[in-house]
């Protein structure tokens, strides 16, 4: 339960941050760390439209979505408490969990009818097809380093003690932020703050939706942005700790993950889309690494 409320109350204040850091950077005035929120709670109080060529998928696909990621957030553990919800292989079902939001959100975007929107969620598409490998490569490293497979013990179960360990978990937070930046359609794959349709991925999916309904999706990102921070933190947070101490440190490191995007979306320009593809699969390739490494302290691969 502590879990889900630290998620619940980062996310709050996550996507303010990077606005404020990104500001910050840029010499200009910053807003409130709470302007997002302020606007989502006007988007509640605003009626949505809907076009006459949409169905029900339309209707429902943000429902879905922010259902699938409050879903997902129950299975992230916290120190050394297990999530609300916890079985043996939930980090499976936590990835196909996020992947069926998605996936709705993506045949929402094509049940408009527009073809900016179909652009958008064929991109959508494809860099999740990319970015899937990286995650399940990285999470089967850890399951082999810590000889466990469910979220709570995979890192109740970590225990950095040599130089290959500490590569490993160096490699799996430099994968995880930017997995967070692909998911969650942020530089270097997508610019949020573009208004050029032919250019942009998330923003231009969901152009159609409105009030209820966008504010939803807006809540949906925050959440997987603390999801992740939350599955960063549990890297570092010692069971030993005290729950204060823990709870100290996850906040810290919540703050710490959204400047860090809000300074790689300052100082880093958006790739060109043909570059997309090969940067993902980047990422996958530092998993394999990562799982390699993982082969070699479980003396499963020995080097003479």
């Amino acid at each position: 339960m502590i879990s889900l409320l630290l998620i619940l109350l980062s996310s709050l204040f996550f996507v303010g941050i990077i606005i404020q850091t990104k500001a910050k950077i840029a010499a200009r005035k910053m807003p409130s760390i709470f302007q997002p929120l302020s606007d989502v709670i006007r988007l509640f109080k605003k009626g949505a439209i809907y076009s006459s060529t949409t169905s029900i998928i339309f209707r429902a696909a943000p429902i879905v979505y922010f259902s699938s990621v409050l879903i997902a957030a129950l299975f992230i553990p916290f120190g050394g408490n297990v999530g609300l919800l916890s079985f043996y292989g939930d980090f499976v079902f936590f990835a196909y969990l996020l992947a069926i939001g998605k996936f709705l959100m993506i045949i929402a975007a094509m049940d408009t009818g527009s073809g900016f929107e179909g652009m958008g969620a064929n991109r959508e598409a494809l860099y999740s097809m990319l970015v899937e490998p990286a995650f399940f490569i990285l999470a089967g490293s850890i399951a082999l380093f810590t000889n466990n497979v469910s979220f709570q013990e995979l890192f109740s179960n970590l225990h950095i003690v040599s130089s290959l360990s500490y590569s490993i978990s160096v490699a799996s937070i430099y994968v995880l932020i930017y997995i967070a930046l692909v998911e969650n359609s942020r530089m270097p794959v997508d610019d949020p703050k573009t208004h050029l349709e032919l250019t942009m991925v998330h923003e231009v999916m969901v152009l159609d939706n409105s009030g209820f309904d966008l504010a939803l999706i807006h809540i949906a990102t925050w959440l997987k942005f603390a999801i992740y921070g939350s599955i960063l933190a549990n890297f570092l947070i010692k069971n030993t700790w005290s729950i204060y101490e823990q709870i100290g440190v996850y906040f810290v490191i919540q703050i710490a993950f959204a400047i860090i995007v809000g300074i790689l979306e300052s100082f880093k320009a958006r790739n060109k889309m043909s570059k997309n593809p090969q940067w993902i699969i980047m990422l996958s390739a530092i998993a394999v690494v990562s799982f390699l490494t993982a082969l070699i302290v479980a003396h499963k691969i020995i080097l003479n």
